[in-house]
């Protein structure tokens, strides 16, 4: 549970109130360390307190409320961040990740009807963008679920509900057909290293990766990044340049940094595109020339969970997983036991490679 912004999470006790209408009981199996969790563990980005964080997930069904039709008890789900209310404009043409009725819940600290089934002490504890699954178990909406097959394994699962679908999604959804063309990924954390091979899904080449830590670039090019720069140690500009002296027809920023944006913007050819994915501070603000974007037709757009349709998409990322052509398990890193939560932001922070996965039933 966070208490204060940046400061650690507490390990404790917390009720948990039977489901209501609509809503599910989950048993969590597995949960991902998310750069966004730790955004509003330092306050970068705010929401109701305390709350317990986790939106990363996957478990199997244990009980339902009234009204619940889709699933069981014992089905295996993954959770999702981004329900759909079904009725609002945006989902009624297809973009569901813009969802009013999800943006209420996600900045309420409650879930779609606006309330928790968390308490403590007495006193209402906020569910995480109507998730929470850094415990044992949560409620959710019926909503916020998809079926997970059962070859997949809990903790593909849960990354595939934020990482995954982003990063992919951001590439299969926003770019789309760009066989042939240049793109540039910054960042190598999840999301980046999702969206490389999202990029090998579509055949662009070349495929480069700018990151700072030399571990994440080697597993950048062993998921089929073509290219990869130290932006520790090299001017990104020049070295991009190098590789495709025209500039790049497409680049994804999933840092969330004022620089990369603007470096990203820079190495783009006349025409080329910046997909925006990862999230910044709260007023994070970046400068872009007028003239770049008007006289060489440059573009800019962001992307929130991949553009993504989820109950379509996370299917088609099951398959596309299972059929070997999306090498998932390659973006597992530590493993780590729900008293440890403290650790693996830890490691997030120090530049960890690969995802870490909380396993709320194993123990020190």
């Amino acid at each position: 549970m966070l208490k204060h912004f940046g400061t650690p999470l507490v390990i404790s006790d917390v009720g948990l109130d039977e489901p209501h209408a609509e809503e599910v009981l989950v048993r969590v199996e597995a949960a991902g360390v998310c750069h966004s969790d730790q955004h509003y563990l330092t306050g970068d980005l705010r929401c109701p307190l305390p709350v317990v964080p986790g939106h990363e997930g996957a478990g199997v069904v244990e009980a339902v409320g009234p009204g619940v039709t889709r699933f069981s008890p014992g089905d295996r789900v993954g959770l999702m961040w981004r329900p759909r209310c079904g009725q609002c404009r945006y989902c009624l043409v297809g973009r569901p990740a813009l969802c009013e009725a999800a943006g209420i819940q996600a900045s309420s600290g409650g879930l779609l009807d606006g309330t928790t089934r968390l308490h403590s002490g007495g006193e209402r504890v906020h569910h995480l963008l109507g998730v929470s699954c850094f415990a044992e178990y949560c409620v959710v909406s019926e909503r916020a679920l998809v079926p997970v097959p059962a070859e997949v394994p809990a903790e593909i699962a849960a990354i595939s509900g934020c990482a995954v679908v982003t990063g992919v999604g951001a590439v299969l959804n926003v770019v789309g057909r760009c066989a042939g063309d240049g793109i540039v990924i910054f960042g190598a954390g999840g999301v980046g290293l999702s969206s490389v091979l999202g990029a090998v899904l579509e055949g662009a080449n070349p495929i480069v990766v700018v990151d700072v830590v030399p571990e994440r670039l080697e597993m950048a090019a062993k998921l089929g990044a073509t290219h990869t720069v130290d932006a520790s140690g090299e001017d990104v500009a020049e070295a991009l340049r190098a590789i495709r002296p025209g500039g790049m027809e497409w680049a994804i920023e999933a840092i969330g940094r004022p620089a990369t944006l603007e470096t990203a913007i820079d190495v783009l050819r006349p025409g080329g595109t910046l997909v925006a994915v990862g999230l910044g501070a709260v007023g994070t603000t970046f400068e872009v020339p007028l003239n770049v974007l008007v006289q060489r037709e440059k573009r800019v757009v962001g992307s929130l969970y991949g553009s993504a349709n989820p109950l379509i998409d996370l299917p088609r990322l099951f398959d596309l997983y299972l059929a070997g052509r999306l090498p998932l398990d390659a973006l597992i890193g530590r493993r780590y036991p729900l008293d440890h939560i403290n650790e693996a932001f830890d490691d997030l922070t120090h530049g960890s490679v690969g995802r870490g996965i909380v396993l709320p039933w194993e123990s020190q």
